[in-house]
């Protein structure tokens, strides 16, 4: 079971990354700092896109309107970091219990 876990944390911290990845090329677009012309970098955006938004779209539904700033990654990565943990520690008191 403790490898199932190991698989979780590492699944989460790749996914971590990508919605990192995906903020930070958000922000250079808006900045017009890359090309989005460019097929490589469109090929690139489309992708981390389409990985991200099925998991920050219903963030941004119950979040208010904070004037075109966007934090629904970071709740997001909060998420990441602290469900997996919670749920490890919610399995080592179950065994705990269980013994």
């Amino acid at each position: 079971m403790n490898t199932l876990f190991e698989l979780l944390f590492t699944i989460t911290w790749l996914y971590s990354w990508v919605v990192i990845i995906g903020a930070v090329l958000s922000w250079l677009i808006a900045f017009n700092v890359i090309n989005t012309q460019n097929r490589f970098v469109y090929t690139l955006v489309d992708v981390i896109y389409r990985l991200t938004e099925p998991a920050l779209r219903p963030i941004r539904r119950f979040l208010p309107d904070f004037g075109g700033i966007d934090i629904s990654p970071v709740v997001l990565l909060l998420l990441l970091i602290y469900v997996p943990k919670f749920l490890f520690e919610m399995y080592v008191s179950f065994l705990g219990a269980a013994v």
